[in-house]
């Protein structure tokens, strides 16, 4: 079984609440952690073997919950990882697209890493700023409502009223 496959399988196993709970804490503590060194150390230089990146990171041998912050960091990074096919001795290189991954925090709302002081290491806070308002402004509904007296969006040449509308 691929590492993935065992991250994905905890994630799924969530018949014992309190174990499913604690590892979700873990994982959630492990990740924030490693983003802390990412950000602290902007620019990091983040490759070598998956085992060694683990540990400059602090997943201190925790595997599977590395194959978690992989999983999560990987729509971020330039060159997109085959996550089925990592090992411990997989050569990895994570060049990250730091606005792209706030964004994607935004996206998740992990409101714990997207709210981390060490933001102001890689991003300056008016772009932090624009990057949260593009993103709330995408997730917003806009509806051009049609009047009565607008031509009708059917493309008849009639007005609303006179033709959908009724």
């Amino acid at each position: 079984m691929s590492l993935h496959d065992e991250w994905k399988n905890k994630l799924q196993n969530d018949t014992n609440k309190q174990e499913y709970t604690e590892f979700v804490q873990r994982y959630y503590s492990f990740e924030q952690a490693a983003y802390q060194k990412i950000l602290e150390g902007y620019p990091m230089e983040l490759s070598g073997s998956a085992g060694e990146l683990a540990h400059k990171l602090g997943f201190n041998g925790e595997m599977t919950i590395f194959m978690g912050f992989l999983d999560g960091v990987n729509e971020s990074i330039a060159n997109p990882l085959d996550l089925d096919s990592i090992t411990e001795d997989s050569n990895i290189v994570l060049v990250i697209d730091y606005e792209k991954l706030y964004w994607n925090m935004h996206e998740a709302k992990a409101d714990w890493l997207y709210n981390l002081k060490e933001w102001d290491n890689a991003i300056d806070p008016d772009k932090r700023n624009e990057i949260a308002k593009q993103y709330r402004v995408s997730k917003t509904l806009h509806s051009e409502k049609v009047g009565r007296n607008d031509p009708c969006p059917c493309g008849s040449g009639k007005k609303h009223k006179n033709c959908c509308l009724k």
